[in-house]
């Protein structure tokens, strides 16, 4: 295993594969440095002297500016280092595109639908329109389960929980109407309860509005106040459901017909160096193959935007993305927020310095493919290729959005560890061996071995072949645990 990494030949700091002691020798191509004091793994020391004032360069970029003179061989991190960005700025086109070169024959066994998409799972999902009626959802999941067997055909019976669905006004409940009625379309659902109180302000028949088409005979409403057993008369009809949905089986399907959202959280100092470049590989081998990746988290795009944009296929799109950023960047100042609170303590503690360094390190899951299309938070993927929807970087409320714009697996890098899971399935990639093994129960692949063992282009073939099998029917690890959630992007008051 390598010691240290110089991402770039450019950057003036190098990042710890492993703890370094105070006194080693690191020895570069044009010289050697010795560490002045203890570095951790995932976290930077220079290369160089680095003046106040001056740019600190990683991934060949700006990371920020040194707070203090930065001698060579010291520890670079947030007590020597600062952000450099602005508030809302504007930008300019500049495209480099690198076209992928297309391939053919990957596959996968899934579901298809009516409607001409494709599902990876066969499942009854049970949806709340309000928070009411939560605990009864959860129970009506628990009984179905007993009532109905679950494995070939329906594999699974699930209630979604969520707050949300009444007191709310103007986009902010326009945001709870739009996720519900996309779950409701979502292909990985062989039918939908549609589970109402019946005085909401999201009540059935609004939402009807927002479903618009549907097939009668697996998309099934009821109102809780209508009738006088509800939990009853819910597994009545799961049972309409059921018998249509259980004679359902797999078909080969064409690896075009996938659609992979993409997400980190809890990053270190490697998740830039192996976890998020190993699914950009990822995504470059799947939209080479006419399938479609989804990229979020906006805030943390901030510092590395530039690099997105000029990637843009067209002028169009190139705006949309400067909207996209400059439209987020109005959403902190509306709310008096500092537009760069960013990163997370847990960030930090693992190597990530500053809201560009994270940034940087966060954009390698896009890959080198032209972005292809851009989306509103709650609309659903239209182009293939790679996208960017517009979501926050909290966790579970960007794993939702990437599922109701149309992502039937969602792959999830982390460096810290996280067991949550939204309500498609959610891949774990560690970026470093430490945490795949600590937290075997959790983490499903391990990038980490990009620098032990592997290289970035075996891990992602090896990565690629392994969101093939789960599409096909084998299951991550917070899927097999029973985990799964769902969280609406807030942005308005409560009533």
């Amino acid at each position: 295993m390598q010691d240290f990494i110089k991402i770039n030949r450019e950057d003036t700091v190098a990042v710890a594969l492993r703890p370094l002691a105070k006194g080693t020798a690191v020895s570069l191509e044009d010289g050697s440095v010795t560490l002045t004091e203890d570095i951790m793994q995932g976290h930077k020391f220079a290369l160089a002297d680095i003046g106040q004032g001056e740019p600190v360069i990683k991934y060949g970029a700006r990371i920020g500016l040194a707070k203090t003179a930065i001698r060579k061989g010291e520890w670079v991190h947030t007590h020597n280092l600062a952000t450099a960005l602005g508030e809302v700025l504007e930008y300019r086109y500049e495209p480099e595109l690198k076209l992928p070169e297309r391939r053919k024959g990957a596959s996968f066994m899934g579901y298809e639908r009516a409607d001409g998409r494709t599902g990876i799972r066969n499942e009854i999902w049970i949806l709340p329109t309000v928070g009411c009626v939560n605990s009864v959802a959860k129970s009506i999941e628990a009984k179905a389960k007993t009532r109905y067997a679950v494995g070939e055909g329906v594999e699974d019976i699930i209630a979604f929980q969520h707050p949300y669905g009444c007191s709310q006004m103007g986009d902010d409940q326009e945001n709870t109407r739009t996720v519900l009625a996309d779950i409701v379309h979502h292909p990985n659902a062989a039918g939908v309860l549609v589970l109402g109180l019946g005085c909401e302000n999201s009540n059935i028949p609004v939402l009807m509005d927002y479903i618009g088409a549907y097939d009668e005979k697996r998309i099934k409403f009821l109102v809780c106040q209508d009738v006088e057993d509800e939990e009853e008369e819910a597994l009545r009809l799961i049972g309409e459901i059921y018998e249509e949905a259980k004679n359902d089986r797999r078909t080969s399907c064409d690896a075009s017909k996938l659609i992979v959202g993409m997400k980190c959280g809890g990053s270190d100092g490697l998740s830039g160096i192996t976890a998020n470049p190993a699914v950009g590989a990822f995504s470059d081998l799947l939209i080479a193959q006419g399938g479609t990746t989804i990229l979020t988290e906006v805030p943390e795009m901030f510092g590395a935007e530039t690099l997105l944009m000029n990637r843009c296929k067209d002028l169009e799109t190139f705006e949309k993305t400067v909207a996209l950023i400059n439209d987020f960047k109005n959403y902190f100042i509306r709310h008096d927020q500092t537009i760069y609170e960013n990163p997370s303590p847990g960030n930090k503690k693992g190597g990530i310095s500053t809201l560009e360094d994270k940034s940087l390190g966060c954009t390698q899951k896009s890959g080198s493919a032209p972005v292809c299309g851009v989306l509103q938070y709650g609309e659903r993927v239209k182009e293939s290729g790679l996208n960017l929807l517009s979501a926050p970087g909290n966790d579970l409320v960007a794993s939702t959005a990437l599922a109701v714009s149309g992502a039937q697996l969602v792959l999830f890098t982390t460096g810290r560890g996280t067991p949550f899971a939204t309500l498609v399935p959610t891949m774990k990639i560690a970026s470093n061996s430490t945490l795949a093994e600590k937290k075997a129960g959790w983490i499903d692949f391990n990038a980490g071995q990009i620098v032990e063992t592997k290289t970035l282009e075996e891990t992602a073939q090896e990565l690629f072949e392994y969101v093939l099998r789960v599409a096909s029917g084998e299951k991550v690890k917070s899927e097999a645990a029973g985990f799964h959630d769902i969280a609406i992007f807030k942005q308005g008051v409560t009533l």
